[in-house]
C-alpha cells in the first residue's frame, strides 16, 4: 500500500447500523492509522435526543460536525479514519471545507430491512432502530465515494476498499 495515499483523511458514511465503526476500526489498523467515531463527539444533548427517539436537526448537528471537521483538520496531513453517518452532501461539504483535496470518502450502502435487523441486535446503542426511517429519509448518496455493498463479512468489505485506496 502506498503511504502516501494512505495519509489521507478517510471518512467512512452511511446510516446508522451500516457497519461504520467495524469497518473503520478494521480498516484504520489495517492502514496503521488512528480511527475516530464520530459518535463519541456528539454533544450530550444529542445523545440524549436520539436515545429518546428524536432525529437531531440540523443546529443538533452543526457543532458536532464542526468538531470533526477539526479533528480531520488535525490530522490533514497524517491521515486517520472517521466513521460519520454523513448523510446530506451540506454536511459532508462542512466536514471537509478548507481540505477537500485530501478526503476519501466510503459510503457503506445497505438496504433498510438488513440494516434494521442488524440495528435491533445492538445491545447498548443510543441510536434507537425506530430512527433508521428518518436516516433513510434525509440520506443524499455520495456522487464522489467509493460505495461499499455491506451484505458481505467485515474482511470481504476491508479487501473491496483496499484497492481503492491504492
Amino acid at each position: 500500500m502506498n503511504k502516501d495515499l494512505t495519509k489521507k483523511v478517510i471518512f467512512i458514511m452511511g446510516v446508522s447500523g451500516s457497519g461504520k465503526t467495524s469497518v473503520g476500526r478494521l480498516l484504520a489498523k489495517e492502514l496503521s492509522l488512528p480511527f475516530f467515531d464520530a459518535d463519541d463527539y456528539h454533544p450530550p444533548s444529542n445523545v440524549e435526543k436520539m436515545s429518546q427517539g428524536i432525529p437531531l436537526d440540523d443546529m443538533d448537528r452543526k457543532p458536532w460536525l464542526d468538531n470533526l471537521h477539526e479533528l480531520a483538520v488535525i490530522h490533514f496531513n497524517s491521515g486517520c479514519v472517521i466513521t460519520c453517518s454523513a448523510l446530506k452532501e451540506v454536511y459532508r461539504q462542512r466536514l471537509t471545507q478548507s481540505i477537500a483535496a485530501n478526503i476519501q470518502w466510503i459510503y457503506l450502502k445497505g438496504g433498510y430491512d438488513l440494516i434494521f435487523k442488524r440495528m435491533k441486535k445492538r445491545a447498548k446503542h443510543f441510536m434507537n432502530p425506530e430512527m433508521l426511517k428518518s436516516q433513510f429519509e434525509i440520506l443524499e448518496e455520495p456522487e464522489n465515494a467509493i460505495n461499499i455493498d455491506i451484505v458481505d463479512s467485515l474482511e470481504v468489505i476491508i479487501q473491496k476498499i483496499k484497492p481503492h485506496l491504492e
